[in-house]
C-alpha cells in the first residue's frame, strides 16, 4: 500500500502545483473513518481507495480526482456524510464523492433491475464529469485484481460478469484500452476458467517451440524501418488470452487453426511518419487482404488514431501491426485521461469526448424497461463501427450492418422520424439495406412521414431502435385512448340518467386510477368492464352494483376460482377465454399470474403437466367473454334479427366483425359478454331458434385465438 507522502510525491511529479493539503487531509481522513474494517483478503479496507487512488496517478489526473479516490467510500462504507465531505474538501470533491457513490448504492433487486440501475446511473454521473468514471473504472480494476479474495463463487462470477459487460466496454468508449484490455482478461479468467488455462497452455507450448520469436520480429522491424531513416519505438505482444478465445469464437476454428497470435507496434514521431513505415512494411511482405483499417485520416469515435494493417511475415506467421505517434499511443493506452493535462484543469464533461455518450444518456428516457435498457446499451457499445459521408461530406460512425435508417437517426433524431427512402451513392435503394465503409448515403424525407413499426426489424443502432420503439409506444397509446373514448361515450349512453359535471372526476377515484387516460386506455384494452365504468360513474347502475377492486385481464363481474392459496393472482387466458361454467384447469408462469384456461384449450398441450393446477369456479362467479361465430342469411334486417336476440338475452356485445361475405351469406365474429355458460347456451339456442340465422356456434380456442 502507498504511504501518505509516497502518494502525495507521486502526484506532485506531474503536477508541481497540485494542493498538497488537500491529498494529505483525504488520507488521513479516509484511514479514520474506515478504522478498523478489513476486505476479504484481510488487509485493512483502507488500502483499496488508496490502491485506486495510485492507479489514477499513473493517469496524471488532477489533485480533486484522487482526493475523490481517497475518499470514493467514505459516504457508502462509513459514517461520513456528504454535507462532512463538502465541508472539508469543498463541494467539487464532494459532488464527485457523491457521483461515485450513487454508482454504488444499487437498490434494485432483480439482477436485471440491479444491472440496468447501475448503468443508468454510470451514464447520467458520467455525462456531468467523466472524472467520476474514471475514479469507477480505477476502483472496479483494483476490484478485479483482488476478486481471487471472494471466498463465494456466485459473487465472483457476478462481479466478473459485470465487468465483462459493462466496465470493460465503457474503458473501451472513453480508449482506455489498457483499462479495457487487463478487465477482460481478469474476467474471462474467473468466467471461463477451463478455456483461460487451455490457451494459456498453448501459448506457453507455442512460445517454447518457438523460442524468442516476438523479440526477432521486433529488432526486425525496428532495423526495416531504420534503415529507411525512420526512428520507432517497436513493441511486440501475445495476444490477451479472451483476445484469442473471442477470435476462435467467432471464425469458429480450433487454435492451431488460428495463425495471428502476435501483435506489433510502431510508435514514430509524425504522423508522415506513419504512412511511410506503412509502406515499406507492405513493400517487405505480403499483405492480407481485408486488414488495413486507417483510423488516422477516420478516427474511432473515442478519439482513438492509428493505422492497422496486417502482414505474412517471412518466419511463416500471421502479424498484426499498428503504426502510431506518440501523442496517439498516449491517447491510445489512457483514452480521456491522456487529454487531462492539456485541459488545463477544466472539467471533462460529456461533450468533450464524443456525442456516443449523448446518445446512451438519451437512452435512459427512451427504454420502457430495466432489459430495454441493458439491451440497447450494449448494442451501442459493443458493435464494431463503418464510416459513411453525408453529401456535404460530413463523417457518421455507424455500428456493422448499418442501414439507412440508422443513418438518418444517426445525423437527426427528427431526420429519421421523417425517412421515406434514400440513395446510397447516388442510387435509390431500400431502407432496409446494409451499408458499406465509405458509401454516401442521402436520406429522402417528407413532413408526413412517421416512424414505421417494421424498421425496428432492420434497424442496428440503440438510437434507432429506441426512437421508433418510442414512436410506436406512444402511437398505440394515443390509438387506444381515443378509441376508449368512442367505448366511453356509448358506455354513458346506456347510463339511466345524465352525469354530473364532476362525475368522472369521482369514477376515476372509485377506480383507483390517475386520469381520464389511463381510464380510457383501459377500456380500450378490456382490463376494466363496461359494468365497473357504469357503476363508478354512476353507483347502482347496474344489476350487481358492484365494482372491482383489482383490475382483472379480462371482463367479468364476480369471479372467484376454487383451487388456489388466497391471494394469489389469476387471469382468463384470451386464448380460450372460458366463462363460469366450464372446466377449467390453471398453468403457473414465471413471474406472472397464473392462467386460467378452459381444458380443451389448445395450449394446454405445450405447458408441461407439473405446471397445472385443477381449479374450478368458486361460488357465485359470473362473467365473462366469449367468441361466437355467426351465419346469417344475406337479407335485409339479419343483423338487426342478431342484435335483438343479444339484446333480450342481456348479452352485451364487445366486437362485432364481418369475417365473410358472399351472394348468399354473411359470416360474423361476435366477442360478447356471458354470466356463466348457462347464459351462453341459451344465447345460442335463440340465435339458432331465429329464421334470419344459418347457424351459431362458440368458436373453438385456437380459432378465437387467431382471430384477435
Amino acid at each position: 500500500m502507498l504511504r501518505q507522502y509516497e502518494l502525495v510525491d507521486r502526484v506532485l511529479s506531474y503536477d508541481p502545483n497540485a494542493d498538497e493539503a488537500l491529498l494529505n487531509r483525504a488520507y488521513v481522513f479516509s484511514m479514520a473513518a474506515h478504522g478498523s474494517q478489513v476486505r476479504a483478503s484481510g488487509d485493512p479496507y483502507f488500502s483499496h481507495p488508496i490502491e485506486v487512488a495510485g492507479i489514477l496517478t499513473d493517469l496524471h489526473l488532477d489533485d480533486e480526482t484522487i482526493a475523490t479516490a481517497i475518499l470514493h467510500d467514505t459516504i457508502e462504507d462509513t459514517v461520513a456524510t456528504q454535507e462532512e465531505i463538502e465541508a472539508k474538501f469543498g463541494a467539487s470533491v464532494a459532488r464527485l464523492v457523491d457521483g461515485v457513490t450513487k454508482l454504488s448504492k444499487i437498490e434494485a433487486q432483480s439482477e436485471s433491475e440491479r444491472a440496468a440501475e447501475n448503468f443508468r446511473k454510470f451514464l447520467l454521473a458520467m455525462s456531468d464529469d467523466i472524472r467520476v468514471l474514471l475514479v469507477k473504472l480505477a476502483d472496479r480494476l483494483h476490484n478485479m485484481r483482488t476478486l481471487h479474495h471472494i471466498p463465494k463463487p456466485e459473487k465472483r462470477r457476478r462481479i466478473a460478469r459485470e465487468t465483462m459487460d459493462i466496465y470493460a466496454p465503457l474503458a473501451e468508449r472513453i480508449g482506455m484500452y489498457g483499462f479495457m484490455s487487463e478487465m477482460q482478461t481478469l474476467a474471462f479468467r474467473e468466467l471461463e476458467p477451463e478455456a483461460y488455462a487451455s490457451i494459456t497452455k498453448r501459448m506457453e507450448q507455442l512460445r517454447e517451440g518457438a523460442g524468442d520469436r516476438i523479440s526477432r520480429i521486433t529488432s526486425g522491424l525496428k532495423l526495416l524501418v531504420g534503415q529507411k531513416g525512420i526512428t520507432a519505438e517497436v513493441q511486440g505482444r501475445e495476444k490477451q488470452p479472451f483476445s484469442i478465445w473471442r477470435k476462435l469464437a467467432e471464425r469458429h476454428v480450433s487454435f492451431e487453426q488460428l495463425t495471428d497470435i502476435m501483435a506489433f507496434r510502431l510508435i514514430v514521431d509524425d504522423i508522415e511518419q506513419c504512412y511511410q513505415a506503412l509502406g515499406i512494411i507492405h513493400r517487405r511482405w505480403p499483405t492480407i487482404p481485408g486488414r488495413f483499417k486507417d483510423y488516422i485520416s477516420t478516427p474511432k469515435r473515442n478519439g482513438y488514431r492509428s493505422l492497422h494493417t496486417a502482414v505474412i511475415h517471412s518466419e511463416r506467421v500471421r502479424i498484426e501491426i499498428q503504426i502510431r505517434t506518440h501523442e496517439m499511443h498516449e491517447q491510445a493506452e489512457n483514452g480521456v485521461a491522456a487529454h487531462w493535462a492539456y485541459k488545463q484543469g477544466q472539467p471533462l464533461r460529456g461533450d468533450s469526448y464524443g456525442s456516443w455518450v449523448k446518445d446512451l444518456v438519451d437512452l435512459v428516457d427512451s427504454a420502457s424497461s430495466p432489459e430495454e435498457l441493458l439491451e440497447n446499451a450494449r448494442m451501442a457499445m459493443y458493435q464494431d463501427r463503418i464510416f459513411a459521408f453525408t453529401p456535404a461530406g460530413e463523417l457518421i460512425q455507424l455500428p456493422k450492418n448499418a442501414t439507412p435508417v440508422d443513418f438518418a437517426y444517426a445525423v437527426h433524431t427528427d431526420l429519421g422520424d421523417q425517412t421515406v427512402g434514400a440513395k446510397v451513392n447516388g442510387r435509390v435503394v431500400p431502407l432496409r439495406t446494409t451499408l458499406n465503409n465509405g458509401d454516401q448515403v442521402q436520406i429522402l424525407k417528407s413532413k408526413a412521414q412517421e416512424p414505421q413499426a417494421a424498421w425496428e426489424s432492420f434497424a442496428v443502432t440503440a438510437k434507432a431502435r429506441a426512437a421508433i420503439r418510442r414512436y410506436v409506444r406512444q402511437k398505440e397509446q394515443a390509438d387506444a385512448i381515443a378509441l376508449g373514448r368512442q367505448f366511453y361515450d356509448q358506455i354513458v349512453a346506456r347510463l339511466p340518467a345524465q352525469l354530473a359535471p364532476d362525475a368522472l372526476v369521482q369514477a376515476l377515484k372509485r377506480l383507483r386510477l390517475p386520469d381520464a387516460d389511463k381510464l380510457m386506455g383501459m377500456i380500450a384494452r378490456r382490463r376494466v368492464t363496461d359494468a365497473q365504468v357504469m357503476e363508478a360513474l354512476m353507483p347502482g347502475s347496474t344489476s350487481d352494483g358492484q365494482i372491482a377492486t383489482k383490475p382483472v385481464a379480462q371482463p367479468g363481474t364476480t369471479i372467484s376460482i376454487k383451487g388456489l392459496t388466497p391471494g394469489v393472482a389469476f387471469t382468463l387466458a384470451p386464448c380460450c377465454t372460458p366463462v363460469p361454467g366450464d372446466r377449467i384447469v390453471g398453468v403457473r408462469l414465471p413471474h406472472a399470474p397464473v392462467e386460467v384456461h378452459a381444458i380443451e384449450c389448445p395450449v394446454l398441450a405445450n405447458a408441461p403437466e407439473e405446471d397445472w393446477i385443477d381449479l374450478a369456479w368458486g361460488d357465485g362467479s359470473e362473467g365473462g367473454t366469449v367468441r361466437l361465430q355467426v351465419v346469417v342469411k344475406n337479407e335485409p334486417g339479419s343483423l338487426g334479427v342478431m342484435a335483438g336476440i343479444f339484446g333480450a338475452q342481456g348479452a352485451n356485445i364487445v366486437n362485432l366483425t364481418l369475417a365473410q361475405r358472399d351472394q348468399g351469406f354473411h359470416v360474423f365474429q361476435v366477442l360478447i359478454e356471458v354470466h356463466d355458460l348457462q347464459h351462453l347456451t341459451r344465447i345460442l339456442a335463440s340465435l339458432r331458434a331465429a329464421d334470419a340465422v344459418v347457424r351459431a356456434e362458440r368458436m373453438e380456442p385456437a380459432v378465437a385465438a387467431a382471430a384477435e
